[in-house]
Formats: structure tokens, C-alpha cells, sequence
């Protein structure tokens, strides 16, 4: 578990939620375009009545089972951030490397220096708000 208890946070549970929004809705759409391609002949066509019947057995069958593959997919998918590090740590905010001094941000990239006297930050980004960077 983690440091504080076990518990999620706000975040993380909005991001649960919006994960398992996905997969449901994204596992229903894929599972009635199934069901459409292999029942939908049987639906709009006049076909011998044993071929319509199979049509939409087969459809109805396979449409359930992609719809919980693609849910279960979906989710185990989804990265559990929490599990990875005992601290529960997102990825990506690590601590400070050993052997970086205090007031060090870890980063690798120095400023670079533009022509003009201003600063840009690693990102590309102009250091001053207005300015922009002569190759943006």
C-alpha cells in the first residue's frame, strides 16, 4: 500500500473512472460493428432461412465475448502507478538523483542562450512571456 493509508487520490480515481468510460464505450462500439459485420447480411438481405439464423447465432455469440476481451484489455491496460513504486510515486517523479546537490532540479539540459541576449528553456520554450523562439 501506500505511505497515506491506502487510499486514492482524487486524481486517481477521476482517472479510473474515465478508464473504465473507455473501455466500456469503446468495447460496445467494437462489439456492434462485429455485430452489424456478421449479422447485419442476415438483418438487410433475404438469405436462406438456416444461413440468417447461423448469421445471428455467430453474432450474437462472438459479440459478448469481444465486448469483455476488449473491457478486460482495456483495463489491464491501464498502468496502476501506485503498485509500481512503494511510495506511490507517479511516473516520472522521481526524487532527486544521488548525486545531485541541493538546488539541483535533476534536469540534464542546461539554458541555452539565444542570440538576441534572452533565455529559452530546454522545452523550446521562450523564457519571457510575448517573445517568441526564432524557431517556433
Amino acid at each position: 500500500m501506500t505511505g497515506h493509508g491506502g487510499r486514492r487520490t482524487q486524481a486517481e480515481r477521476d482517472a479510473i473512472t474515465v478508464e473504465i468510460g473507455y473501455a466500456v464505450l469503446s468495447a460496445a462500439f467494437a462489439a456492434a460493428v462485429l455485430f452489424g459485420a456478421v449479422a447485419g447480411p442476415a438483418l438487410l438481405f433475404e438469405l436462406p432461412a438456416t444461413v440468417e439464423k447461423v448469421l445471428l447465432h455467430v453474432g450474437l455469440t462472438v459479440t459478448p465475448v469481444l465486448f469483455a476481451v476488449r473491457v478486460v484489455s482495456v483495463l489491464l491496460r491501464f498502468p496502476d502507478h501506485r503498485a509500481a513504486t512503494p511510495t506511490g510515486e507517479a511516473a516520472g517523479h522521481t526524487a532527486t538523483p544521488p548525486g545531485a546537490g541541493a538546488g539541483t532540479t535533476g534536469h540534464a539540459h542546461a539554458t541555452a542562450r539565444r542570440t538576441d541576449g534572452g533565455s529559452e528553456r530546454p522545452g523550446g520554450q521562450p523564457s519571457q512571456p510575448g517573445r517568441t523562439s526564432p524557431d517556433s
